[in-house]
């Protein structure tokens, strides 16, 4: 019989020339023309400049080094490919229940980074003001291809697969047998598809980006809420917003071969993302500071994994629908989906424990609102803790 896959401890530690050659790369940028005035035709090119000012004056890698490998890092080989992934054990004092562990799924252009400052909160919730007895072990995995993880040899990436990866690291890696699950964005996907395929092991699963594409069922008409909301996506999604994504699905590769080769460019990519969907206004820096932006971005160059970072979309069209999820579910709305009806979760979501919002934050959570979403988290898992 073959031997379990094993936790490697891992520590983050970017070659010297590599940063060398970024920091050569930044001083010979070359900044667009504005097309039109701040953001309306993109990434503003006056606050790129700022950006890449800073980048190259006042960021720190080392020192955002030294602070992500604060955390415990970890590898395992599954299927023959690296995983990367945090573990963050409970800080529990005696005579406090077992932690739940807990898996959390990041999504694009994301990182484990946008998880930390939940992880914190939810590893030692008495720092924060919680009960010791809502502890979790958390669980923090990049996605395949995305920063230190490879991608699959063979077959597509999509979330029902990463949610079979997820489940073999969960259990046979870290020897959980029964764990919760929450994710953002892509890692929605693949937090929904780990409690439709592996509900024997999934006490629950929560997210703050419930399913776009529930399997409509005809006995079951469209409420008026399902229809306005529909209605509502359909139009923003006529407003140009979508053109990311149709690129990343259709010519990855093109895209790619500019990004992997202008870290500027990368930072133009990824930024107007960070403002775009998050709740600020328009005023980026309200919500993330320019070390978090990037140390995000940075992380994606000196790995060379932004276009391994499309595969999801590229392989979205492979994606079968989301069966039912009768596992305990929960959901918290942000002001991105603020006019999201509930009973379309229910078409997906059988057994739909917690219902929030819309309330303040947007689409990277964990980072704009880590109080509140942990706070969500204890009060959905904690009557879970049994397995009931």
């Amino acid at each position: 019989m073959s031997s379990l896959p094993q936790a490697v401890p891992f520590t983050i530690d970017v070659p010297d020339d590599v940063l060398t050659d970024l920091a050569e790369r930044l001083a010979r940028t070359r900044f667009p023309q504005p097309t039109a005035a701040g953001w309306r035709a993109g990434t503003d090119p006056d606050y790129l400049r700022e950006l890449v000012t800073h980048w190259r004056s006042d960021f720190d890698w080392r020192a955002r080094e030294r602070e992500l490998n604060a955390v415990p890092h970890y590898t395992a080989i599954l299927d023959d490919r690296r995983v990367h992934f945090v573990h963050m054990r409970a800080a529990t004092s005696t005579g406090s229940s077992a932690p739940l562990p807990l898996v959390l799924t990041h999504g694009w252009p994301s990182s484990f980074v946008e998880m930390l400052p939940l992880a914190a909160r939810l590893t030692n919730p008495a720092a924060y003001g919680g009960d010791p007895g809502d502890a979790f072990d958390v669980v923090v995995p990049s996605l395949p291809g995305f920063v230190f993880s490879e991608l699959p040899r063979h077959g597509p990436v999509t979330p029902p697969v990463v949610a079979d990866l997820w489940a073999r690291l969960m259990t046979d890696v870290l020897g959980y047998d029964t764990f919760g699950a929450y994710g953002g964005d892509i890692g929605s996907h693949v937090t929904g598809f780990l409690g439709a395929r592996h509900r024997q092991r999934v006490v629950g699963i929560h997210t703050h980006h419930p399913s776009l594409h529930p399997v409509l069922d005809e006995t079951q008409p469209l409420s008026a809420a399902e229809q306005a909301y529909l209605e509502t996506r359909s139009n923003e999604h006529d407003g140009g917003d979508d053109g990311y994504a149709a690129i990343q699905s259709t010519r990855p590769d093109t895209l790619a071969a500019a990004l992997l080769d202008s870290p500027a460019g990368l930072a133009a990519w990824i930024v107007e993302k960070y403002r775009a969907w998050s709740d600020c206004d328009g005023d980026t820096e309200a919500r993330f500071s320019k070390d978090l932006l990037l140390t995000m971005v940075t992380l994606y160059w000196v790995t060379g994994t932004i276009g391994s970072s499309f595969r999801p979309y590229y392989d979205d069209s492979r994606t079968p629908p989301l069966t039912d999820v009768d596992v305990p579910a929960g959901v918290r709305l942000t002001r991105e989906d603020h006019n999201y009806p509930r009973e379309y979760a229910e078409r997906v979501y059988r057994d739909l424990r917690q219902w929030r919002g819309p309330a303040r934050g947007g689409h990277f959570l964990p980072l704009e609102e880590p109080d509140m979403l942990a706070n969500d988290l204890r009060d959905f898992f904690r009557p879970l803790r049994g397995g009931a």
